[in-house]
């Protein structure tokens, strides 16, 4: 399916189907791909078994599964304690990029609702914070229906209502240093954000996500991008006016005279984070608008997996 076909349809999903319908569909495809790749293994027995480990009791050894599977898993109980995830999405006016196409801030919901959708399968408890300038929304993390329910009915709100607000610069700084302070239990935090932050502010950036791995919180750093704009600059050969989304400067020139500088910067810079979140343990996946939310799906159960033995 091409890109175009793939924004109508996404548009007419938006139109005919619920954000939460819209995330079942999005999870229920994304499992059924599993069956058939390599990632056999991590089916969605999550959602009601653990692995077996040495020394336990076999009282609760699945071994239907067993046979199926040549894998020991215990059972897992409702009652048991399962992953605690708090999802955080930058909201502010360079999430709106690009104008009037299948947005970042879009593939950031849909993401975010599609995790909430497998949480649920699972049996975890998520929370929800959407940020720009400011902390505009921090639900802390519980498992009950009704508390996933109003977050899909948050994020469907914000969905259709968020190309009106003004704009907003991002400052994720202060927010992470406040979901820190509010996130008590031990928690995966996933963040989804451009970072277009002050490459001055990096140390203070570090600072803040550091503040999140001495609570021992687990953060996963989805770094989202248009690939084909902001990375390769496929633009046509013809001048163009440039505006910054968040402060509204304008810049007039031919993207082609300035595409192999930027697209060797923008390397650079992406390999810096990845090089930095890397010595400070945090997970820095570059996450392209593009490729559909698989890419965050089965980053999340490779992540749980680990937090989980």
């Amino acid at each position: 399916m091409s890109m175009t076909e793939k924004q109508i349809a996404h548009k007419q999903a938006r139109e005919f189907g619920t954000l939460e319908l819209r995330a079942r569909q999005a999870v229920e495809g994304f499992i059924t791909g599993m069956h058939k790749s390599p990632f056999h293994g991590f089916s969605v027995e999550f959602a009601e078994h653990r692995l077996y480990n040495k020394g336990e009791s076999t009282k609760h050894i699945d071994w239907k599964l067993y046979a199926r599977t040549d894998k020991l898993f215990i059972k897992r109980y409702e009652e048991e304690t399962n992953l605690r995830c708090q999802l955080v999405i930058d909201t502010s006016s360079s999430m709106y990029f690009p104008v009037g196409e299948y947005t970042k801030l879009d593939f950031s919901i849909d993401s975010a609702a599609a995790l909430i959708y497998m949480m649920r399968k699972q049996r975890d408890a998520v929370g929800l914070s959407l940020f720009s300038k400011d902390l505009a929304l921090h639900s802390p993390c519980k498992s009950s229906m009704t508390h996933q329910r109003y977050l899909f009915s948050e994020l469907e709100k914000f969905l259709f209502h968020y190309q009106k607000e003004q704009k907003t610069t991002t400052q994720i700084i202060p927010v992470l240093h406040s979901i820190a302070e509010q996130t008590h239990r031990r928690s995966l935090v996933i963040i989804f954000s451009d970072m277009l932050e002050d490459n001055r502010q990096e140390d203070e950036l570090f600072s803040a996500l550091q503040h999140l791995k001495h609570n021992k919180h687990e953060v996963v750093l989805f770094n989202v991008v248009d690939k084909s704009k902001e990375i390769n600059f496929e633009f046509s050969n013809r001048p163009y006016t440039f505006i910054d989304m968040e402060t509204g400067e304008e810049v007039k020139l031919n993207p082609m005279q300035v595409k192999e500088q930027l697209r060797e910067k923008g390397e650079q810079r992406f390999q810096q984070m990845a090089l930095k979140c890397g010595m400070f343990q945090i997970d820095f996946v570059t996450a392209d608008i593009a490729e559909g939310f698989n890419q965050v799906l089965l980053k999340y159960l490779i992540k749980r997996q680990r937090m989980t033995r």
